[in-house]
């Protein structure tokens, strides 16, 4: 294998430091080559060399993988989808669904598999959830009556709402939660399918951002 440049190298660990000081989550193959002014290709080679250097940790895919071994910061935080206001069923966090990466510090949310959403209507408004509220939802095929889910129905068409738990006729329950419009209203399905559980909601507030647990 052909050497590679020391310095190309070193260029590339600095870019991926400053990427990560501005946008709080790691670069992509395509991003470290548009920044760095490589191919696409070049920056692949270089990345696998240097993640077997122990520069880096790279697992070979081409988006958004791209850890620091020597910042701490990469194992005190998750990187989580934002895959805007409609969820797209099964195929929710395709490639093409997701808007962008923000970076999740873990001693606030946690550890696990999420995404983000953002809220769209005025069904959970009991809840404190809000339209333009983004959701951060563990995702998870599994949930207790309380929890308030993202739902893909038996017509798989998605929903946020609160799962009731079966009825008395085995039906699934779904509850909105805004009783001045819609007091009483409830979703009975004979299937659903769990796409996580909201965890946090996270809202502007006086000017700043603040995130409260669900």
């Amino acid at each position: 294998m052909r050497s590679k440049d020391p310095e190309l190298m070193k260029k590339i660990g600095v870019f991926i430091d400053q990427f990560y000081n501005e946008k709080l989550r790691f670069p992509s193959v395509n991003e470290v080559a548009k920044g760095v002014g490589i191919a696409k290709t070049t920056s692949y080679r270089y990345l696998v060399e240097m993640d077997e250097l122990g520069m880096l940790q790279y697992d070979g895919k081409e988006r958004h993988i791209i850890t620091k071994k020597i910042e701490d910061r990469s194992a005190e935080a998750s990187d989580c989808a934002v895959v805007g206001s409609v969820p797209c069923g099964p195929q929710l966090l395709e490639e093409e669904n997701i808007e962008r990466y923000v970076s999740l510090p873990a001693s606030i949310f946690g550890r696990g598999d999420m995404y983000i959403l953002r809220a769209s209507g005025d069904s959970m408004t009991d809840a404190g959830i809000y339209e333009g509220d983004l959701l951060v939802i563990l995702k998870q095929h599994e949930a207790r009556p309380g929890d308030i889910i993202v739902a893909l129905d038996e017509f798989q068409e998605n929903t946020l709402k609160r799962y009731e738990g079966l009825n008395q006729d085995g039906m699934h329950v779904l509850g909105y939660m805004n009783e001045v419009s819609y007091p009483g209203k409830k979703i009975l399905l004979r299937s659903l399918t769990v796409q996580g559980v909201c965890k946090f909601v996270i809202k502007p507030l006086q000017n700043s951002f603040t995130a409260s647990a669900v």
